[in-house]
């Protein structure tokens, strides 16, 4: 595998390190696992050594696009670098027929690389669609769209990206940059004998974990809340408590502890999710976009335009 890529992306200022560096690790796993360590069968076996040809990229349905930085990369692996153009930008939104980038070559590379950058650009584009349309659903609220770490194995940061694309922002990225107490660390605190996890397990984090890290506890009753409120966390997750809940939860947050952000999560989706924002919540997390997030319809199309 060549490490690194040799091609700039410095035109895409929000694919940081972790995201490339996951690209090009999946962009080597999608392209052995489509060559076997054989090559195409079908185009060399039709398509003439010295064919070349062109093709763009085009939206076959609307939605937000990501995952123009792979493409890229792709590119670069299959020696098409020097004929490939972005048209848009990660996080445009695209109409049926919009062209989202050129690329030109070889014949042969051409059709190796289509299916595996479509794979990339339909995924990743379906996430950063679904998330905009829950930004969009709590726009005028004070609330912000988070993701979760339901995310497919292997690609959270291209999703994490994907997600930046849509709009939304970031929730921890995995168990070590962030403390998160959640209900069965609790029930376990609780098995032991403590007289109050919540604060037990908040002391507990506050003490052992490095200094600056934000700590966060999940509660899914007001009673829990008002316990966990008067240790004073970075963070209150609220865990399907409903919106009238949630809104009792924000007043006595604001009572007691204002300085303690409020998460809801549980169940959250586009019909439910602008309630909730309005009930003056700070953060919402929905695992939705994704472990769930549909694939954006996009092709390539060839012409027959020389290179």
């Amino acid at each position: 595998m060549p490490q690194p890529y040799d091609v700039d992306l410095s035109q895409y200022p929000d694919f940081d390190a972790a995201a490339r560096t996951n690209a090009e690790a999946l962009i080597e796993m999608a392209v052995a696992e489509d060559l076997g360590g054989v090559g195409d069968l079908t185009a060399e076996s039709t398509i003439p050594a010295d064919a070349r040809g062109a093709a763009q990229f085009v939206a076959r349905s609307t939605g937000v696009v990501a995952g123009l930085p792979v493409l890229h990369l792709i590119a670069w692996r299959f020696g098409l670098v020097s004929w490939f153009k972005p048209l848009v930008r990660d996080g445009d939104r695209i109409a049926p027929g919009t062209a989202v980038a050129y690329v030109a070559g070889p014949m042969r590379e051409l059709l190796m690389t289509e299916r595996t950058a479509l794979n990339f650009l339909q995924r990743l584009s379906g996430v950063a669609t679904l998330t905009a349309q829950f930004v969009d659903k709590v726009a005028g609220t004070k609330a912000v769209i988070l993701d979760t770490r339901k995310t497919t194995p292997g690609w959270r940061a291209l999703e994490k990206y994907a997600v930046r694309r849509g709009g939304g922002r970031n929730h921890r990225f995995g168990l070590y940059d962030a403390v998160l107490i959640k209900d069965n660390h609790l029930a376990w605190l609780d098995f032991l004998g403590r007289d109050d996890p919540i604060r037990a397990a908040i002391a507990a984090a506050r003490a052992k974990a490095p200094a600056g890290t934000v700590v966060e506890v999940e509660v899914d009753t007001l009673d829990q809340l008002d316990r966990a409120l008067e240790c004073r966390p970075d963070i209150i997750l609220v865990d399907n408590i409903g919106r009238d809940g949630l809104a009792e939860a924000v007043r006595r947050r604001d009572a007691k502890a204002p300085g303690v952000l409020l998460e809801a999560s549980g169940g959250i989706n586009l019909a439910t999710v602008a309630g909730l924002a309005q009930t003056g919540v700070d953060r919402i997390s929905v695992g939705a976009l994704t472990h769930s997030a549909p694939a954006v319809d996009i092709g390539l199309d060839f012409d027959r335009s020389p290179s």
